[in-house]
């Protein structure tokens, strides 16, 4: 059984989930201690325990520790398939993370699946759904997973209520993927969601966008969510290119002002810009485990990004536990972008 330090590294979610994703698609068992020991509250919360048994509801698991605060959990996986799934975060924690936690072992699941989720869709503490539809699924899809996502609620933080619908087709062999040149025909999309609060929000929030960019106005929406589950605001700027969709997003705060938001998306926008590399900070974290199955089946992945997240070091770090393949991270010093590649054993 592998034993796993949850401290390690950025010390929260990350390991616990990335843990759980290889552990169900390498059917090795694990036993995960000091849980999010780096965090305030420590242990699993509503998103954790949800992210744990959904894994394990797809692949058969034997599961100890599974209760609110536990930082310890034993996990021993059985079989993945595929099916039809719902699972209910409760809270507003976020689902879209649930989904990237299960996702692997359905995309390699015996039958195609059908999976409903409820929780956070647009939770400040993580990538927005619509970062998973359209910058992230449609890189899986090169590496031969088909899958359609489809919203029925938004959910804001602190409220909750979204739901969305997601449907895989498994393959069993994935391809490899490279994503190490910037295309510069790349053109923004810019949109401002409100939820139970005034469209002149998000209104303000575009203004201030375009004032400063002078894109074209058609790159700008406001949307008002039909039948809101509770107040809430996001901004974001899709920086779309033939290659890579990347999701730049800002929220809104009680207190703080709609042009301050949008400044901020502008400001991670340009500098993801200025870097010339193809992707982006929470793309690159979640290319990984992908790249990194596709290598432990044959077949090499690169990427180039700018400056590994804590997040993404971690999550390194934890394929190398669980899988058999070669890692080489290079850092040009001069470009402040790092290259890495995922390749088979030697």
């Amino acid at each position: 059984m592998i034993e796993i330090d949850g401290s390690q590294g950025e010390g929260g979610g990350q390991i616990l989930r990335s843990s759980l994703a290889l552990a169900a698609v390498t059917k090795q068992p694990i036993r995960l201690v000091n849980i999010r020991a780096g965090r305030r509250k420590p242990g699993l919360m509503r998103q954790h325990l949800t992210s744990l048994r959904a894994v394990g509801e797809v692949c058969d698991a034997a599961i100890q520790g599974d209760s609110i605060g536990s930082q310890a959990v034993t996990f021993e996986p059985g079989e993945s398939r595929g099916g039809q799934f719902d699972f209910k975060v409760g809270t507003a924690g976020s689902a879209v993370l649930v989904a990237q936690t299960v996702l692997p072992a359905l995309m390699l699941a015996d039958h195609p699946s059908a999976v409903t989720f409820e929780g956070g869709t647009h939770n400040p503490a993580a990538p927005p759904l619509d970062f998973l539809r359209d910058s992230f699924l449609p890189q899986l899809a090169k590496m031969g997973v088909d899958s359609e996502l489809a919203i029925d609620a938004y959910g804001f933080y602190p409220a909750g209520g979204g739901k969305f619908h997601l449907q895989i087709a498994p393959c069993c062999t994935l391809r490899g993927l490279t994503l190490t040149e910037c295309d510069q025909k790349a053109s923004p999309q810019v949109t401002a969601i409100v939820s139970a609060i005034p469209k002149s929000v998000g209104q303000r929030e575009c203004d201030t966008i375009r004032r400063k960019t002078n894109w074209d106005p058609d790159c700008f929406a406001v949307k008002e969510v039909d039948d809101p589950r509770g107040p809430g605001n996001v901004v974001m700027i899709q920086w779309a290119s033939p290659t890579v969709t990347e999701t730049f997003t800002g929220f809104g705060k009680v207190g703080v002002k709609a042009e301050h938001i949008a400044r901020g998306v502008l400001r991670q926008t340009r500098a993801h810009i200025a870097r010339s590399v193809p992707v982006g900070e929470h793309l690159a974290d979640q290319l990984m485990l992908p790249m990194g199955l596709a290598a432990s089946q044959g077949r090499s992945s690169a990427f180039r990004c700018g400056p590994l997240s804590m997040h993404s070091k971690t999550h390194l770090d934890v394929l190398k536990i669980f899988l058999d393949i070669k890692v080489d991270v290079q850092q040009d010093d001069e470009s402040d972008s790092v290259t890495v590649c995922f390749q088979p054993p030697e």
